[in-house]
């Protein structure tokens, strides 16, 4: 046996399936998708064995891309948890055959309920299919294990069928990377797309400022206490005028190692006019101010609408919060 042909195999076999049924697909797809849209309910997918397990997966990406969906195992179904079923509902009950007991068994109370059966099946003429409101069969060309005897290109087939009705459903009702975001919150883009420099940034009494008139000597005690690796300089109103760093500091003990440099005011050796962003600002935005540009940094000041200071925000807060 050459294992690596045997497993190319199986791709070949799905494939084909895969570009058989797609040209094959027809209204009945369409007549599914305005059934949803129409409706004023959720969407229960319902299977057993694979099939299930399939249910669960197509279930969880129409959630995740905007229509409300859940799984409902038949077997649990049939033992009081169709009591989930309003009759405003879709449910959508996968089954090979059509000919799933389980399956089967829920088509009576579903009915009583008065909500819609939509079946989707491998082959025609199956009690599933006679007893839907909206049948679809997904014929394949050959199932890709041995003999023929486990679910794989039906179950393949299947699958991308969900992907193709949750992803259209998703184009249908403006779907946006901000509402994936919403459904998401922790995950990478979630918080890309949710997180601000407020949430972020140390304020209040982790902010490190000091006033123009200071001297550099409270200027290290405040950056030394708090931590950050800078220091906002203020005016008399609060509003920010001047950033030092502790890259700063060492510059200017470098060039003043022969004066008093506690005395130095920090007006005299602030950065003036430092880079800072809005507390409103995504956080993956205050990384890019950081990160692109000739030489990157690590802090930012962070104002509010009218430029007071109001807190920093730290490369490593970012990083932290798993932007990056």
């Amino acid at each position: 046996m050459n294992i690596l042909e045997e497993g190319k195999e199986v791709f070949d076999i799905e494939i084909q399936s895969l570009i058989y049924l797609r040209d094959k697909l027809n209204g009945e797809f369409v007549n599914l998708i305005k059934l949803i849209q129409q409706s004023s309910g959720r969407v229960i997918i319902t299977g057993m064995g694979k099939s299930g397990h399939i249910g669960r997966k197509i279930a969880a990406t129409m959630s995740s891309l905007g229509t409300p969906s859940y799984f409902l195992h038949p077997a649990e179904g049939l033992h009081g948890d169709l009591g989930q079923i309003t009759k405003d509902d879709i449910v959508i009950a996968l089954s090979y055959s059509g000919q799933s007991d389980e399956v089967i068994g829920l088509i009576p109370s579903i009915k009583k309920i008065g909500a819609k059966l939509v079946s989707i099946t491998g082959k025609s003429n199956s009690l599933l299919e006679e007893s839907a409101d909206l049948s679809i069969i997904l014929p394949i060309i050959s199932e890709a294990s041995t003999y023929k005897l486990a679910p794989t290109t039906s179950t393949t087939a299947t699958l991308v069928f969900g992907d193709a009705l949750a992803v259209v459903l998703s184009k249908l009702n403006n779907f946006t990377p901000e509402d994936f975001a919403v459904f998401h919150p922790n995950g990478a883009l979630g918080k890309k797309l949710l997180l601000d420099v407020d949430s972020l940034m140390n304020k209040n009494g982790d902010n490190p400022i000091v006033n123009y008139d200071a001297n550099l000597k409270e200027a290290i005690v405040v950056m030394s206490s708090k931590g950050l690796g800078g220091v906002s300089i203020i005016n008399d109103e609060g509003k920010l005028v001047g950033l030092l760093t502790d890259g700063d500091l060492r510059r200017i003990i470098e060039k003043n190692n022969q004066i008093n440099i506690f005395n130095i005011k920090v007006k005299d050796v602030m950065n003036v006019n430092p880079i800072a962003i809005n507390k409103s600002e995504k956080a993956v935005k205050a990384l890019e101010v950081m990160e692109n540009r000739k030489r990157q940094i690590s802090i930012l000041p962070v104002i509010d609408d009218e430029g007071y200071s109001i807190g920093m925000i730290r490369l490593h807060d970012i990083i932290r919060a798993g932007i990056v």
